[in-house]
């Protein structure tokens, strides 16, 4: 039998990146993009959240999946991914089962670093009910831990590493909590 530590890094399918967005400036225009560089440390280059080098926000990710549920929940066809301002959207795997965990999109390797969670903003974007239509649907915060380029059409492949064999018993922990 499996205990949850096993099951939290077992997923049935590898996701796929759908669209990549950035954007420039607070409050700006949303580019689309069909690739991005991540760098180590502040992640999409181009994008103003990429400054830091501290943050745990250094890139975001939405499903595909729950762009269909907010639209539902605000009475719209569709939500557009520049819509909800998030860099990446992925398809086919459940992104809240990444947060603590690595995975690897194109050759860059990323860390789910958090929930992201929704600014004031969505109920500006989306209409009444926004906001709460976002909740539990915003998708994770992640930090880059190996530059690349992550391209739309990459894999999302979660990396499991054994825990009898961490060189950082500190770091397994973590990533099976």
């Amino acid at each position: 039998m499996k205990v949850i530590r096993d099951l939290k890094v077992e997923h049935f399918q590898h996701g796929r990146v759908e669209w990549i967005g950035l954007c420039t400036a607070r409050r700006g225009v949303v580019e689309i993009v069909s690739e991005a560089t991540v760098e180590v440390g502040t992640g999409l280059l181009g994008d103003h959240h990429a400054t830091s080098g501290k943050s745990e926000r250094q890139v975001t990710m939405i499903q595909q999946e729950h762009l269909a549920a907010v639209a539902a929940m605000v009475g719209r066809d569709e939500v557009r991914p520049e819509e909800v301002r998030r860099n990446l959207v992925v398809s086919g795997i459940n992104l809240i089962a990444l947060k603590n965990q690595t995975f690897r999109i194109g050759d860059a390797i990323l860390e789910g670093s958090g929930h992201c969670v929704p600014c004031s903003r969505m109920s500006e974007v989306l209409g009444p009910g926004g906001y709460n239509a976002m909740r539990g649907h915003g998708g994770i915060t992640v930090r880059v831990l190996q530059a690349g380029t992550i391209r739309v059409g990459d894999e999302v492949v979660p990396i499991v590493e054994p825990i009898e064999d961490a060189d950082q018993p500190d770091r397994q922990k973590q990533l099976f909590s």
